[in-house]
């Protein structure tokens, strides 16, 4: 039996910062046939976690996307569709794990089987990107829940990422969601009937996609790695200037904007006094492009520098589900 769906992302409606979720929706949608709903957050709120605004009103709007790439009209109130439009969806001034929430138990309560978050622009591969990132947030704001969900990331490798590329990881995250959810995996101790929490997605987009064979997919676990200083203190003209020199776009892109700054924006003087005001400045090179013998074996860190997709069973405490030992060679989905 087909689920009914709750499509949430980080990246917000359909747009230059969240290219995916369109396709995905009409790929489910139409050739899948499922009954997808969506309601994802109004604007871009990558690298926010799991969070939940608390103490802010949570307010919403309706969104109809058109053909051919899902920009569409902005409601305050719910009405039919006009000519053109393929769907009614859901926009919240909140969090990615918010957006979850009020789905599953204010807008569609017992009417949701399996929430899927993304497909996320940009790769959410390891603990360091994964403890920070929106989409596996949202995904697991489901599995709190008690409700089976799939993290999705297309992990950018190609700048610009090719059009063409879409439609194939979009096929091939439908086959590996179909996969999951006729095949769910067990999980000794777990709160959901004994069922793993989620699975965390990444298809790197690769033009190997085109290939009729297409690419690998792998088991896999999470590479814990780690990082250091992500901010940087910014001098006194600059203290008015909020922005952040990593677009709010994943951790893919990060190495792309790392010097945008001019010589002229440099750190505080020290010879100015001390200033408590800092940016959002990472250096992510070295987790975004490892060398691949540094790499543990069967990680999804490896599996992506190796251009395979990665599937990461995950429980809803930021931990993979313990591999069985002896299971520990490199295992290979066959869809």
């Amino acid at each position: 039996m087909s689920p009914r769906v709750l499509l949430v992302n980080d990246d917000g409606p359909p747009g230059p910062q969240s290219p995916y979720i369109y396709g995905l929706y009409r790929h489910l949608t139409t050739n899948l046939r499922w009954d997808v709903k969506v309601v994802v957050p109004s604007s871009q709120k990558s690298w926010i976690g799991k969070a939940f605004h608390i103490k802010e009103i949570t307010k919403g709007r309706y969104y109809y996307p058109q053909e051919p790439y899902g920009m569409g009209e902005v409601s305050p109130a719910s009405r039919p569709l006009n000519e053109g439009e393929v769907a009614e969806w859901v926009l919240l001034d909140g969090t990615p794990a918010t957006c979850t929430n009020i789905a599953l138990h204010n807008l569609y309560p017992g009417k949701i089987d399996l929430v899927i978050s993304g497909p996320n622009l940009g790769r959410n591969s390891s603990a360091a990107f994964a403890m920070s990132s929106g989409t596996i947030g949202a995904a697991m704001s489901s599995a709190l829940s008690q409700i089976r969900s799939i993290a999705i990331s297309y992990g950018t490798v190609l700048h610009p990422t090719p059009n063409e590329l879409f439609e194939p990881a979009d096929i091939l995250s439908g086959r590996i969601i179909q996969y999951l959810w006729n095949n769910w995996g067990n999980d000794v101790g777990a709160m959901r009937n004994g069922e793993i929490d989620m699975y965390n997605v990444n298809v790197p987009m690769i033009m190997e996609l085109l290939d009729p064979e297409g690419i690998d997919v792998h088991w896999t676990h999470m590479w814990r790695n780690s990082y250091g200083q992500l901010f940087k203190a910014v001098s006194t003209p600059d203290a008015t200037n909020t922005a952040r020199d990593v677009p709010n776009k994943g951790p893919d892109v990060a190495g792309q904007y790392l010097t945008l700054e001019s010589e002229s924006r440099g750190d505080i003087s020290k010879d100015e006094p001390a200033a408590l005001v800092f940016k959002f400045s990472p250096d992510f090179q070295s987790l975004i492009t490892p060398s691949v013998g540094s790499l543990p074996v069967g990680s999804d860190g490896w599996a992506i520098a190796k251009g395979h997709a990665s599937i990461t069973p995950l429980r809803a405490c930021f931990a993979h589900v313990d591999h069985d030992p002896a299971a520990e060679s490199l295992r290979i989905l066959k869809l």
